[in-house]
């Protein structure tokens, strides 16, 4: 049988593989019924559904001839690796590495880290536009997290607070 769209087949592939390995992690915890859900009943029916979809896109991809089907092209690799950068970064920036003694940046400074080193991936990125994107994102996370949620982590640089 033939591919007819080879980035839906890939694609389907990729949803099967994730979504059987998080429905084969979440039978490690205790899963429940419908009535009394354990915690992981919904890992286990989420990863499931993924991996139902991904079939149904691999089933459609050797059956119907798709507009946009073309062969994948080569890999971007310069903005994959802005991307794991960037989250690598934010890591770091919330936990430090007390370990080297770097204190924690915070969450504030941690927006910004990501938001710039992330909008590198794109080409012809603009520091004003970033600039405003990072601002907002930090506003909107600290309203969030800190605000409504009152989650504890720092929001501001080790040094900067008591």
């Amino acid at each position: 049988m033939a591919i007819k769209s080879q980035k839906d087949f890939f694609s389907g592939l990729m949803f099967m593989v994730v979504g059987g390995l998080f429905a084969w992690g979440a039978t490690s915890y205790s899963v429940g019924t419908a009535a009394r859900m354990g915690p992981g009943y919904f890992p286990l029916l989420l990863g499931s559904m993924l991996a139902l979809v991904g079939a149904v896109v691999t089933f459609n991809s050797l059956v119907f001839e798709r507009v946009g089907g073309d062969k994948i092209g080569k890999w971007a690799w310069k903005p994959l690796g802005y991307i794991i950068g960037a989250n690598l970064l934010f890591g770091l920036c919330l936990r430090g590495i007390p370990e080297i003694g770097l204190k924690s940046l915070g969450l504030i400074f941690g927006i910004y880290a990501v938001t710039f080193v992330a909008s590198m991936a794109e080409p012809g990125w603009k520091v004003k536009n970033t600039f405003i994107l990072g601002t907002g994102l930090a506003v909107l996370s600290y309203l969030a997290f800190i605000v409504l949620i009152k989650l504890q982590f720092p929001v501001w640089p080790a040094n900067f607070t008591a």
